[in-house]
């Protein structure tokens, strides 16, 4: 995709959403993170209705130490893995409490060496809390980026650095909410919504959306 294409790409999606965020409910970077890490093979549907119940008893890594593992799991139990998750999220709290104190580090090493947490967890941790401009790729992200053009590549870390290459400075600190919020919202999996698509003549994918104009 050309440079025009793509500055014009994140201009149109900043007009319809000047202030994108993630879908995670969440008021401190502990309460993100364990959303983060609850959320893998699991919607934000599923993992709000979770902390919903949970974070009022134990939002702080202390006190889910105190709650442990077993009384841990019926918050989460609706969650996919639960039972991987609680375990690791204990083992997170335990090091989150004696190497720093409660807090969430800052640093993708530090949060990668966590329990649970692998790069793209610590992308989403430190664009969202922190403020950095990292683009975390997960599905939605990786089907729209090869669909547009915008950044093809076979695997996620090939499409993560391609997007750090190509997104303008301007736009990288909220392009991976752009991204994601588009890839769940119009550009679908199994049936992209072109016709509403306010990208769609910049996109690269031209077999869907000559099959969803004819549709």
């Amino acid at each position: 995709m050309k440079k025009a294409d793509v500055v014009e790409l994140f201009t149109r999606l900043r007009e319809l959403d000047p202030h994108p965020t993630t879908e995670l409910n969440y008021t401190t970077p502990f309460e993100l993170l364990i959303a983060v890490v609850l959320s893998a093979q699991a919607t934000d549907v599923g993992v709000n209705k979770a902390t919903k119940k949970l974070y009022p008893v134990a939002n702080t890594a202390q006190a889910i130490l105190d709650l442990g593992e077993e009384k841990l799991k019926p918050y989460i139990s609706t969650i996919g893995l639960f039972n991987s998750k609680a375990k690791n999220v204990i083992a997170l709290c335990r090091i989150l409490v004696k190497q720093y104190g409660g807090d969430v580090p800052d640093t993708r090493e530090a949060l990668e060496a966590l329990p649970g947490v692998g790069r793209k967890t610590a992308n989403v941790v430190l664009n969202t809390a922190f403020g950095h401009p990292t683009i975390a790729v997960d599905t939605h992200i990786f089907r729209v980026a090869n669909r547009t053009g915008l950044a093809p590549g076979k695997d996620v870390r090939v499409v993560e650095d391609k997007l750090e290459k190509v997104v303008p400075l301007p736009f990288k600190q909220d392009a991976h909410h752009w991204l994601i919020l588009h890839g769940r919202y119009v550009c679908k999996a199994r049936k992209p919504e072109c016709p509403r698509c306010v990208i769609r003549d910049l996109c690269r994918y031209k077999p869907k959306t000559v099959d969803n104009e004819k549709a």
